[in-house]
């Protein structure tokens, strides 16, 4: 029994650095009153960052490694959809003028690359508008603006989520 409880433990310890060993980006967790988001906040990098490093039309992760989660304590308006209570992974389909923002209920992803596997499980898949920014953003930032809205900025990039309890 003790040898399976020390395999056991060497095993959770191997696993726990070996994931964190392959993160390329330094994380963040960012919350409001009723929201929490945990994701990767990649640099720019003197890269073009939406129509380049990210390109139009396809998935994104909304932030670097593991795909990012976005969790609710009450049910929420998500830009007009109606959501439960509880966490789901965010992704984003970039487009240049506007974004289409994606709740999906299957957590643990690694990054965009399952998504199609998992598309069934999308809870909510709404537009947003981009507004261009006058200053670069040199790292993703994932913030709430004062009404409670979810901002996501990069590069010269801006969009807006509107949430409401």
């Amino acid at each position: 029994m003790k040898n399976i409880l020390l395999v056991l433990a060497v095993f959770a310890v191997f696993n726990s650095y070996s994931q964190q060993s392959t993160r390329k980006s330094p994380h963040d967790t960012v919350s409001s009153a009723n929201t929490v988001v945990t994701y990767g906040r990649p640099f720019k990098n003197n890269r073009e960052v939406f129509g380049g490093l990210e390109k139009f039309g396809k998935v994104w992760r909304v932030g670097a490694d593991e795909a990012t989660t976005i969790s609710f304590a009450k049910d929420v308006n998500f830009a007009g959809a109606g959501i439960k209570a509880g966490t789901y992974t965010l992704f984003a389909i970039p487009e240049e003028k506007e974004w289409t923002i994606i709740l999906n209920s299957q957590l643990g992803q690694w990054g965009a690359y399952g998504y199609e596997k998992n598309k069934d499980k999308n809870v909510a898949s709404v537009k947003v508008p981009v507004m261009k920014l006058s200053n670069v953003v040199e790292q993703l930032t994932i913030r709430f603006a004062e009404n409670g809205s979810l901002v996501i900025e990069w590069d010269m990039t801006q969009v807006t989520v509107p949430l409401s309890f």
